[in-house]
């Protein structure tokens, strides 16, 4: 099949930073992102030029390197510029983050040190709640709420583990920390877990190694400036 062919038919779904469209075969969907940003649970709203193009284009070369490293994901293959063909999931309603260095609610939260590299990577589970400020929650709400198996959350956190270890090393040799990165997952067809929605300086956080630069859309959330710069920097870096 070549995805090119696949035709748009009706919108699935619209979000905050993408729009998902049903195609004439059912199991793919049209995954489009939108140049459109929003921060503070949605009361910051702006435009970034070309973060459509960037996002789509970042995860679906990062995609395509954790398969390489046997990480199963929704992707099938380009469509356009600024949009994917993806494999239909039933998505898990769960925002798994991962952090290395502390910074954000982190630092909020506990106290810590802000810049802090953390002795052992923290994995957190959120519920993906809009209405409710996407509360943390742990593993007994996941189960408790019937949101995934005992099995599913293990296969969940070794994907986000090994995710975590194969990006933390790939971004380096591209002179950026990773510090922290939220992932989503689904079930296939056959109820096998893969990784979904996407991996970009949306849901990633990027320090450069040397300056400590942010890249990422922290710049837009805290007006820092040189927004659009930013992306396009990470893209340039991640097709070195």
């Amino acid at each position: 099949m070549k995805e090119s062919n696949l035709k748009k038919t009706s919108m699935l779904y619209e979000g905050k930073a993408k729009i998902v469209h049903e195609t004439d075969k059912e199991e793919f969907l049209i995954q489009e992102f939108k140049d459109d940003a929003t921060a503070l649970d949605g009361k910051k709203k702006g435009k970034i030029k070309n973060k459509g193009v960037y996002n789509n284009q970042i995860s679906a070369h990062l995609f395509s390197y954790l398969e390489s490293y046997h990480v199963v994901t929704h992707f099938v293959g380009p469509y356009s510029d600024n949009s994917m063909v993806i494999k239909r999931l039933d998505m898990i309603p769960i925002e798994v983050v991962m952090r290395n260095i502390a910074t954000g609610s982190l630092v909020k939260r506990y106290g810590v040190k802000e810049g802090t590299e953390l002795e052992h990577p923290i994995l957190e589970f959120y519920l993906k709640d809009d209405a409710k400020h996407d509360p943390l929650i742990n593993e007994d709400h996941v189960l408790a709420f019937g949101h995934a198996s005992e099995d599913e959350i293990k296969q969940i956190k070794r994907f986000a583990q090994k995710i975590n270890a194969v990006l933390k090393s790939y971004f380096h040799r591209r002179n950026m920390y990773l510090v922290d990165f939220k992932v989503e997952f689904g079930r296939g067809k056959s109820g096998q877990i893969k990784l979904g929605d996407e991996i970009s300086p949306d849901t990633c956080r990027f320090w450069d190694t040397e300056s400590g630069a942010k890249l990422d859309k922290d710049r837009f959330r805290h007006d820092l400036g040189n927004v659009e710069e930013a992306y396009a920097e990470v893209y340039k870096r991640v097709f070195k």
